[in-house]
C-alpha cells in the first residue's frame, strides 16, 4: 500500500474523503485537508541491501471556514495519525494556524514522520 493511500485511509471519515494529495482541486467545498511529502530520513546500509521500510515527512493542512472548525478537525487529524498503526506516526511539530487571503479560509498546518 502506498503512503498516499495509508494517509487517505487514515484521515478520509474526517473531511468526508476531501483529502488531496498536493493541492485541493479548485472547488473542493471545506473543509477538507491536502498533503504532501517534503522530506524524510533516507535509509541506507553498507551491505547494498535494500530496506524493509520507508520514512517520509508529510506535512498536512487542514482548510475550514472558521478558526474553530479548522483547529478541531486538525486536532482530529493527528489523533487519527497517531493511532494508524500501518503510519508508525510521530508528531513532529504542533498545529499551526493560516489564513488564505484569496478563499479567506482558515487553516491547520502539522508536520509528521511516517514510517511505513
Amino acid at each position: 500500500m502506498s503512503l498516499e493511500s495509508m494517509i487517505f485511509a487514515a484521515v478520509r471519515g474526517i473531511v468526508d474523503s476531501r483529502a488531496f494529495p498536493d493541492v485541493a482541486p479548485e472547488k473542493a467545498q471545506p473543509p477538507y485537508l491536502t498533503y504532501q511529502a517534503v522530506g524524510g530520513d533516507a535509509v541506507n546500509y553498507v551491505e547494498a541491501t535494500i530496506p524493509e521500510k520507508q520514512n517520509s515527512r508529510v506535512q498536512i493542512s487542514v482548510w475550514a471556514e472558521t478558526r474553530l472548525a479548522a483547529s478541531d478537525i486538525g486536532k482530529q487529524v493527528e489523533d487519527a495519525l497517531r493511532t494508524y498503526l500501518p503510519l508508525q506516526a510521530t508528531v513532529l511539530t504542533a498545529r499551526r494556524s493560516m489564513h488564505d487571503p484569496e478563499t479567506q479560509l482558515r487553516g491547520s498546518m502539522q508536520d509528521f514522520s511516517f514510517w511505513y
